[in-house]
């Protein structure tokens, strides 16, 4: 893991992705802290932070669209799996690239509040605190872009495509207010989502049965608890969506909050996304 963690950290280093990454960074932080602590006077460096999540549109496709598209481009992802090691360690190699990758420019962010504390009272609390919250919302998306860079074999079509979930997860809250808080139409909205995993589970395993008894066991768990407890159902499917929406959970930080549960849905995001990262290579290893 150590070799595939050094080779991968020195290729951000002779290509231009991770300038590009750390340059955005530090732009809009620069702009953002000028705008925000210096002209306007705010002492929250917390709400720096929040109006700058938006670049993570940006600065994620870039990071992730190559760490396994290019790989695959270029056949050298045969290297890989002739290697030694698990996929697991070959996809933590390249993930914990990333991460430092972007904990250096959010390590020259950090300093942003001491020096503004030079200039007026700044709740360095409030502001680191919402600067770890900034560092695993980003850990989280890094690892939806690995996933999709996982799945494809173009970098164009990487990055497009984790641009276009950045997007709609950055809106999700807003757009959940669209959705009908009718308890039909959540019971609705929830079976097509489960057809729609179980339709992803299949596209990822080629198992037709073992999808087959997600969507049916789940379709029984839904219809019990629709039939038995319908209220429950009002107004369900738009909390769901909104609870699921990794920019909206930031906004605790902002209000000088340290989310803890917003911490550990970032952490399990992140997992899950490394683990299908894992699997989709397993899959292509074997095929």
């Amino acid at each position: 893991m150590k070799a595939v963690f050094r080779r991968e950290l020195s290729s951000y280093f002779t290509g231009l992705s991770g300038y590009v990454f750390g340059a955005f960074l530090l732009l809009f932080a620069g702009i953002y802290t000028m705008a925000y602590n210096i002209k306007a006077a705010v002492s929250n460096f917390e709400y720096v932070l929040s109006s700058m999540s938006f670049i993570f549109l940006v600065i994620v496709p870039i990071l992730t669209m190559r760490v396994f598209a290019e790989e695959k481009r270029q056949k050298t992802d045969q290297l890989l799996y002739s290697l030694p090691l698990t996929m697991t360690e070959v996809v933590m190699g390249k993930y914990l690239a990333m991460l430092v990758m972007f904990l250096i420019p959010l390590c020259i962010i950090g300093i942003y509040p001491a020096v503004l504390t030079h200039f007026g009272k700044v709740n360095l609390a409030a502001a680191y605190g919402a600067l770890v919250g900034f560092f695993f919302l980003g850990a989280a998306l890094l690892a939806v872009g690995a996933f999709i860079s996982s799945v494809t074999d173009s970098q164009a079509v990487a990055a497009g495509l984790c641009f276009v979930v950045l997007l709609v997860n950055y809106f999700l809250a807003s757009l959940s207010s669209f959705f009908s808080s009718t308890a039909f139409a959540s019971f609705a909205a929830l079976t097509f989502a489960v057809a729609a995993l179980a339709l992803i589970f299949f596209l990822m395993t080629r198992s037709g049965i073992a999808s087959a008894v997600i969507f049916i066991a789940s379709e029984v768990l839904i219809f019990a608890f629709y039939t038995f407890k319908k209220e429950s159902f009002e107004g369900l499917f738009p909390d769901i969506l909104s609870s699921l929406s990794l920019f909206a959970r930031f906004e605790q930080f902002m209000s000088g909050i340290f989310d803890v549960t917003a911490i550990v849905f970032y952490i399990t995001v992140a997992a899950v996304f490394l683990f299908l990262s894992v699997q989709a290579m397993e899959k292509r290893r074997w095929s």
